[in-house]
């Protein structure tokens, strides 16, 4: 037991300095490189192994004589997780996501200190001391508490509802202007001359007009030509190609943009803005193909200086995606709204 309590020492020890290295900006965020599309499995297994760490250090100290709290334990693993957050992930997350996971790692951290009456009456104990107020240096704690605490939030609710007088550095573009070309997976893409290699005739040929025929009749949201149904699983050429654009997007993109494509899905108001609606006519229906490429390969990451202060959270999807799985997407995208791309034309 001992044994293995100290190589768990060891591994938290070690991710404590590696943690610290970033955040002095020692060691490079992308050391240990995040595996694209394996991100999230990999992140989770880290977090993992920091808990069996930690675990590991707590009974080290515990064995010397140095026990640390259970309430600076759970402080301190939260403090950790969104740390880790901040320094580690590569390329950096944006602020309301890190909340949002730092507020189910508090969560967590909660249920964990809880788990019984023992551990729960160990966790609160330092609480209920200032609260108290037993000794000299817990009374003049609470005091310092009682009066720090009201003109921080007095503090920060007046810097918060003062208006503001100065300009805004540059105006924001919703739609900021695109590159002349981009690089996606190791090719380069001349946005102005690329097209979708999936808009194609059943003789597999590019076709914008062939594409666009099959969409002219209103039902259920869309614009769809009768016996144009995507979903059928005996359509070819374009039509299948919608249906494995919906099937990606249903797997990836739903959960912010909505069934719909309206942007009402179910994270989506954890976000500020809230995703694209795509159904809006002045979002894709707007744009080229190749902006929506672009857009969706970069993602919030990718955007311009012009693109701010909103900056959009969307994740850069070439590192979850292949090229053809991100132009289906799209091809879906503008069949379900029932859209035409706009052209250079």
């Amino acid at each position: 037991m001992k044994a293995l309590m100290s190589v768990g020492a060891l591994v938290g020890a070690i991710a404590l300095l590696l943690l610290v290295g970033m955040i002095l900006d020692v060691v490079p965020s992308n050391t240990v490189r995040l595996v694209e599309g394996y991100m999230p499995i990999q992140m989770l297994l880290e977090v993992a192994c920091f808990v069996v760490g930690f675990a590991g250090l707590s009974y080290m100290l515990s064995a010397m004589g140095m026990a640390v709290p259970r309430f600076w334990q759970g402080i301190g693993f939260w403090a950790f997780v969104l740390l880790y957050l901040k320094f580690r992930v590569y390329p950096p997350i944006p602020f309301s996501v890190r909340a949002m996971y730092g507020t189910v790692s508090l969560v967590a951290v909660f249920m964990w200190v809880s788990a019984n009456e023992d551990d729960w009456k160990k966790f609160k104990q330092p609480i209920m001391n200032v609260l108290d107020a037993q000794s000299g240096a817990n009374k003049m704690l609470r005091y310092v508490y009682l009066v720090l605490i009201p003109i921080l939030v007095g503090f920060a609710s007046f810097d918060a509802m003062k208006p503001k007088s100065e300009e805004p550095v540059e105006l924001r573009t919703v739609h900021p202007a695109p590159p002349a070309s981009t690089k996606v997976a190791g090719k380069t893409y001349t946005l102005q001359t690329s097209q979708n290699p999936y808009r194609v005739n059943p003789e597999g040929k590019f076709d914008q007009e062939y594409s666009n025929k099959l969409i002219v009749e209103q039902g259920m949201g869309r614009l769809m030509a009768p016996n144009a149904n995507p979903w059928d699983e005996k359509n070819q050429g374009y039509l299948k190609y919608v249906r494995e654009g919906g099937e990606i997007f249903f797997q990836n993109c739903h959960f912010c943009h909505g069934d719909n494509l309206n942007g009402r899905g179910l994270h989506a108001f954890a976000f500020n803005p809230i995703p694209a609606n795509f159904t809006d006519p002045g979002t894709i229906a707007q744009l080229q193909e190749t902006f929506i490429f672009w857009r969706v390969a970069k993602g919030g990451i990718g955007l311009p200086n012009e693109g701010f202060p909103w900056a959009s959270v969307m994740p850069p999807w070439e590192q979850h995606l292949t090229v053809d799985e991100i132009w289906k997407v799209i091809l879906f995208e503008y069949w379900h709204t029932g859209y035409y791309p706009r052209t250079w034309d």
